[in-house]
Order: structure tokens, then C-alpha cells, then sequence
């Protein structure tokens, strides 16, 4: 990369800890189902993160699910209803959180080869303070330990696709120039928070939510399978803006360091 690297930017669930972003996904499911309405997974992964609350207020809009509500409740959704799923939302998920903490395969590694050539870590995430509490903490006893982290909470609710956590960052760590920041992220909206900030924005595909699939489960693929699933996830991160996309994470040092 022509610039000097000077810090790397990670998102949490589904990049660097929770293979395939199961916790926040599974939350969504149930919440929607307690209220009445059956989400596919395509739903609830396509906003996927997104500050959770603003994850909700999208899928509410979405016309089937819409459809679906207005349907049940002989009128059309509203902030009332997004602030009682998110409710009942943000209790069943941190009553999980603990769970879906493990690190992805290669990030330790590559975590301690960016160090040693200098290079500061950041993250986003679409979790809240509270959830992080729990999210950083079982990282931490599973070994990572990023220098920085910023929820949408320190930034006035604006997640992504807003870049304000990515400057947040920037500021914490010292950096001077978008130049030489890089996002890493498992979503779309990663790759726009990254877009949006003016940074490299690279997408991460094993194990990513715009995968959808557990370890076992990719692990179980044909090489064929998993030559489409790769390259399926691939186009949307390309065609989101991404700078480039790395199959796992193993694969990040060699692309910052070029």
C-alpha cells in the first residue's frame, strides 16, 4: 500500500470475534417471531452492522415485513414498537453475549504482526457500551485486546454507515491522515463506514455475516461450494465500494505490509 499503515481499524462480531455473527442474529430472529412476525435470514442479515436499534427501524421497513406487521396489527409499524422489540431485544442478547465472544481463527496471529511493525488497532461496532462490557471482556481472556474500541454510543447514536467511530479512533490512536487507516469489517456497512471515513476499506469473507455460515458449516462445503460462497460475498463487498477483500484474516498482513 503506497501510504504507510499506521493503524487497523476492526469490527468486532463476525471479524475478529463470533464466527459468522450468530449472537446478534439470533436475537433479531426471536425478537421478530415474539412479535409476531417470521423474518428470513436474508432480512435480518441485510442490515447487519448497524447500530442494533437503527438494525431494527430497517428491517421494519423492508415491505414483506412491513406487509407482514400491518397484517397483524391492522396498521403500520412505528417508533413505539421499534423501542419495545429493541427492549426486548437488548435483554435477550446480553443474556447471550458471553457466549459468541471467541476469537475468529488468525486474528490473534495477524494482531500480533501488525504490532510488530508498528501499527496501532482500532475497532467499531454496532454493539452499545453495555453490550461491549461483555464483548471486550471475554475477548480480553481469549487473548485480544484491541488499543482502542468506540461504540455508536460516543458518537451520538450515528453508527454506521456514519464514519464518526472510525475518526474517533483516528484521534484516539494519534493518526493524522485517513491515508493511513485501514477498516476491516464482515459487513456491508462496515465497508461504507469505511468508505465514508475516507479510509482503505477491506472486507473480511470467512466467517463474515454476509457469509451467514459456522465454522462446521463452511468447513462442510465442497471446494466447489465454498468457491461460490467466497466469491458470492466477494461481488456485494465489491460492489459496495471495498478496496479490496481478504478471505480470512490470515491474509491481512501481507496485503497492508506490500
Amino acid at each position: 500500500m503506497e501510504n504507510k499503515i499506521e493503524a487497523v481499524i476492526f469490527d468486532w462480531a463476525g471479524t475478529t470475534v463470533d464466527y459468522g455473527c450468530f449472537a446478534p442474529v439470533q436475537a433479531f430472529t426471536e425478537v421478530f417471531k415474539e412479535f409476531g412476525v417470521e423474518p428470513t435470514m436474508e432480512e435480518v442479515r441485510k442490515p447487519m452492522g448497524m447500530l442494533k436499534i437503527d438494525h431494527i427501524r430497517t428491517m421494519l421497513s423492508m415491505e414483506r415485513i412491513q406487509s407482514l406487521w400491518q397484517e397483524k396489527y391492522n396498521r403500520p409499524s412505528n417508533e413505539e414498537d421499534v423501542q419495545a422489540m429493541y427492549d426486548v431485544y437488548e435483554a435477550k442478547l446480553l443474556s447471550v453475549l458471553d457466549q459468541y465472544a471467541e476469537v475468529k481463527p488468525n486474528v490473534l496471529e495477524t494482531i500480533a504482526k501488525l504490532r510488530e511493525n508498528g501499527i496501532k488497532i482500532g475497532s467499531t461496532t454496532g454493539y452499545t457500551d453495555k453490550m461491549m462490557e461483555i464483548v471486550t471482556r471475554v475477548a480480553k481472556e481469549n487473548g485480544y485486546e484491541p488499543d482502542a474500541w468506540f461504540s455508536p454510543d460516543t458518537v451520538g447514536s450515528k453508527g454506521r454507515p456514519y464514519p464518526y467511530m472510525v475518526f474517533e479512533n483516528m484521534k484516539a490512536l494519534g493518526i493524522d491522515s485517513v491515508k493511513k487507516v485501514v477498516k476491516v469489517g464482515d459487513t456491508i456497512s462496515d465497508i461504507l463506514e469505511g468508505k465514508n471515513a475516507g479510509v482503505i476499506s477491506i472486507g473480511v469473507i470467512e466467517g463474515s455475516s454476509e457469509m451467514g455460515l459456522s465454522q462446521e458449516e463452511y468447513e462442510a462445503l465442497s471446494e466447489e461450494e465454498k468457491k461460490a460462497a467466497v466469491e458470492s460475498v466477494k461481488e456485494k463487498f465489491f460492489a459496495a465500494g471495498a478496496d479490496d477483500v481478504i478471505q480470512d484474516m490470515g491474509e491481512l498482513v501481507d496485503l497492508i505490509l506490500k
